[in-house]
């Protein structure tokens, strides 16, 4: 999260001051937190009070929560409505992701893609770095989708997701599943995957005879998208990237 922190002229700045600076809690309370041995820093518990830290690179944990580091990366939060294409720029003349931030002076990209007909929760950062690990299939970041389905959805096809399903480009690991509603020959279920491949719960749902109608992301890791609006943007919370920092290793 980008701001502010004066340190003196090694870069360095009291452990105490920093976390009070960070919003952690006052000055005082902040002490009282290292002295009950609350503060880690790079693995090691801190409880002289005066330890001076570099915010750019130091790991801190507050009560066994990440603070992110002290730096010039934005981290955003997107509801990106149906129909936007997922890149900053479109020959077609379709709507992109540079109209909802094309007046921020950072060069953004996204992490990972929502198809065009995908609505929902969509990261957007100028860290090159988190970007690539959120999106890489190695650290099985967890997404969850809604989907509006054609047809009345069973348990025992909710069982067969859940029990693994081939496409044409290998398995798909479907974490967890439930349905939310059925009605009138249509029915919404919640999906819990961890991969990014092109427009995978679409196919992964045709292939169970269940075609989408509509799909939205919903969660990202342990982002929600909650009551954001459609085509609006948030940064992340600091404990929300702190979470994220640890989910992929940085």
């Amino acid at each position: 999260m980008a701001r502010e922190i004066a340190v003196d002229e090694d870069g360095l700045i009291r452990l105490q001051k920093l976390l009070a600076q960070s919003g952690v809690a006052s000055r005082r309370r902040c002490e009282e937190l290292m002295l009950d041995g609350e503060v880690e820093v790079d693995g090691e518990v801190v409880t002289r009070l005066g330890t001076k830290v570099d915010p750019r690179t130091a790991v801190i944990k507050v009560s066994g929560k990440r603070l992110p580091p002290v730096s010039a990366h934005v981290y955003l939060v997107l509801n990106k409505p149906r129909g936007v294409v997922s890149t900053m720029s479109d020959p077609e003349g379709r709507r992109t992701l540079s109209d909802f931030v094309g007046d921020r002076p950072e060069r953004l990209f996204h992490v990972g893609r929502l198809d065009t007909d995908t609505s929902g929760l969509l990261l957007l950062t100028n860290d090159g770095d988190f970007a690539h690990r959120m999106a890489h299939p190695s650290f099985e970041v967890e997404k969850t989708y809604v989907a509006e389905v054609a047809g009345r959805l069973t348990k025992a096809t909710v069982a067969d997701l859940l029990a693994g399903v081939t496409l044409e480009d290998g398995p798909v690991d479907v974490r967890r599943a439930r349905i939310i509603a059925t009605a009138n020959e249509k029915s919404i279920i919640e999906l819990v995957i961890h991969e990014g491949r092109n427009r995978i719960v679409r196919r992964l749902l045709d292939h169970v005879g269940h075609p989408v109608r509509q799909l939205s992301r919903t969660r990202f890791g342990p982002i929600e998208l909650g009551t954001l609006g459609s085509g609006t943007l948030r940064e992340l919370s600091d404990d929300e990237l702190g979470q994220l920092l640890e989910l992929v290793g940085l």
